[in-house]
């Protein structure tokens, strides 16, 4: 496949990235030049500032940025370039080469900076935000890496760590995407991959059709894959284990949190509510949906199931682009003119392809001279949902062209927990742009078909996340009860299904009422969150977070725009505290999350209940 368009053919959506601004392809010798001058600039780093950054703090932070940022263009081509051609075998040596020498690099010449940092004094840094402006821009960025100092090795065996990380448990989780993407389905006499099936349990108006497009999944799944994909689990819990028990973090969830800059009870919290709160509602809702569907008894194939009234017709992808762009022209002239970019730039790659990495991502970096850029890749099938995974991705976009301006490289990328807060808002925009727009024609089965897909939407990303989340608990060796942590054990496929079958019955009821859970025990096996542990509370902890932010808009007027825009440009400089203090909001209250589902989640089921009231459905 080639870097550069082919064809723009936004209608049909067979649009391609352009990543031309980086390298031309992977025969580029620039990119071989640019490694080289990496090596030297991390030798030459290591020289200057080994054992003097407590008088030479200032240039290195200035080299290191530049490292960072040369490194990122290398490391973000060959990562975009793989995942649009899963099975090129030239393309994958090309990118495990780069890994492989890249930590090398960091292992011989880098490693000492952290451990060195950690070690400077109150007094040296105080002294050194005061008389060096790229130090003080800075502080939040090294405060951080300071909290970090109970939990550093001594250098040689960091040093040896990071040589090696190309060889540990990430291996087994890359190599995962390559095998997900080479599976077959054989659907009533037709090969699809993973994608294309999935696509039905939301799309099809035929529940004979989604039940069988489940059991052709779950069947799919076994064999081989299952055991390879549990594999892969036990290596990532075992190696973090070992890792964490060498660094003395209190629990397996401890790192994530600390990354995040969230304290363990507010996680407790967000688990605890989204379960007592989130769980009856999720429940309480497809309730009404088994009385749409005409079904006693939903199948787990029906839970995303569109209504029966509901229009399933394709989307040309220029048609969902304009309602993305006419979306955030509703809110905010700067995040527009971003968006607007991404498409004039060719930053966006569109189309299903077999050896395309499924899914959705956004890949923001900041590339040499300090310039911000974004990609996006898609598997777009013209459905609604596919709309506002467009207005989703696009949101972490300009959340990354908005903090690598005002941040720089060491600093932009938001925490796992709320860099989900731009993508999040970008989807209500759009949804409330289109909601806006059916009210208005009156058109009510229509308005309630779009309100029960973004309830679907809600409860996937915020209760089937803690779901997942609980699942991913219990696999890292905390118990049934969510109290106690022990060592993580070696697990079966058959312990795994039970697990993930028992993780979801906590939150969607138990088998008989009001789900029948046939066909969907070995559906953890395709979750590749899975091998970034604890990667995925963030999902619920930003979509939350996101919805008491947006009910804000109406209290705050003309002044939210400036200060929802000063967020996204924060990056990863503030905590959650901090982030949401300028809103008059604190995530660390429990009424703080109990709301925030209530007036999301509650308020769209409240909605659906009207208006299903007024269709004469109940």
């Amino acid at each position: 496949m080639a870097n550069t368009i082919e064809t723009t053919d936004e209608k049909t959506g067979n649009l391609h990235w352009d990543l031309g601004i980086l390298y031309s392809g992977i025969a580029d010798p620039r990119l071989d030049a640019d490694l080289a001058s990496l090596k030297d600039m991390a030798a030459h780093f290591s020289a200057s500032y080994k054992g003097k950054l407590a008088e030479r703090l200032d240039g290195a932070i200035r080299d290191y940025i530049e490292i960072e940022m040369l490194s990122g263009k290398l490391a973000s081509f060959l990562f975009l370039r793989e995942t649009t051609d899963l099975t090129n075998a030239a393309i994958k040596a090309r990118h495990a080469a780069f890994q492989r020498e890249m930590s090398a690099v960091r292992g011989e010449h880098l490693t000492f900076f952290e451990l060195e940092l950690v070690q400077l004094t109150d007094e040296t840094l105080l002294a050194s935000y005061a008389h060096h402006p790229l130090v003080a821009k800075h502080k939040p960025w090294i405060e951080h890496i300071r909290t970090f100092k109970p939990h550093f090795l001594i250098e040689p065996v960091e040093a040896a760590l990071t040589k090696r990380s190309p060889f540990d448990s990430s291996a087994w989780a890359d190599f995962f995407d390559e095998v997900e993407a080479d599976l077959a389905f054989t659907f009533r006499g037709e090969s699809k991959n993973l994608t294309q099936v999935l696509h039905l349990l939301s799309e099809s108006k035929d529940a004979g059709e989604r039940a069988e497009a489940l059991q052709c999944v779950n069947d799919g799944l076994g064999g081989p894959f299952v055991k390879y994909a549990a594999q892969t689990l036990y290596m990532v819990a075992g190696l973090k284990a070992v890792e964490d028990k060498e660094r003395g973090y209190a629990h397996p969830m401890d790192v994530r949190n600390k990354s995040n800059r969230i304290p363990d009870s507010v996680v407790a919290v967000l688990h605890k509510s989204v379960t007592n709160v989130g769980g009856p509602l999720t429940r309480r809702y497809y309730q009404l949906k088994a009385r749409h569907l005409g079904l006693p008894l939903l199948r787990w194939s029906d839970r995303n199931a569109p209504m029966p009234f509901a229009d399933t017709s394709t989307i040309p992808f220029d048609e969902a682009a304009n309602i993305v762009k006419t979306s955030y022209e509703s809110f905010s002239p700067t995040l527009t003119g971003i968006v607007k970019s991404f498409f004039a730039d060719r930053r966006i790659d569109v189309p299903v392809a077999k050896e395309k990495r499924s899914g959705a991502f956004n890949s923001s970096h900041v590339l040499p001279g300090g310039k911000p850029v974004s990609f996006t890749l898609l598997n777009y099938l013209g459905s609604n949902r596919d709309v506002m995974t467009l207005a989703h991705e696009l949101g972490h976009g300009v959340h990354g062209i908005l903090a690598g301006e005002a941040q720089g490289p060491l600093m932009f990328h938001a925490p796992i927990a709320y860099c989900e807060t731009a993508s999040v808002f970008g989807e209500m925009t759009t949804f409330t742009f289109l909601k806006d727009r059916l009210m208005r024609s009156g058109d009510k089965s229509s308005l309630l078909a779009l309100i029960m897909e973004k309830i679907d939407s809600t409860i996937n990303t915020v209760v089937r996340q803690i779901g997942f989340s609980n699942f991913e608990r219990r696999l890292h060796g905390m118990d049934a009860s969510y109290t106690a942590w022990s060592e993580p054990k070696k697990l079966s496929v058959e312990e795994l299904n039970a697990i993930w079958l028992g993780t979801a019955q906590e939150l969607y009821g138990k088998q008989g009422e009001i789900f029948s859970y046939e066909h969907c025990d070995r559906l953890w096996a395709y979750v590749p969150h899975f091998h970034s542990p604890f990667y995925v509370y963030g999902y619920a902890f930003g979509e939350l977070l996101t919805q008491s932010l947006y009910a804000q808009r109406g209290r705050l007027g003309a002044a939210f725009e400036p200060l929802y825009l000063d967020l996204l440009r924060s990056g990863s400089t503030k905590n959650v505290v901090e982030l949401l203090e300028p809103f008059g909001l604190d995530a660390r209250n429990e009424a703080f999350w109990r709301d925030g589902i209530l007036g999301s989640l509650g308020a769209l089921i409240e909605e659906a209940e009207q208006l299903s009231r007024e269709m004469g459905v109940i």
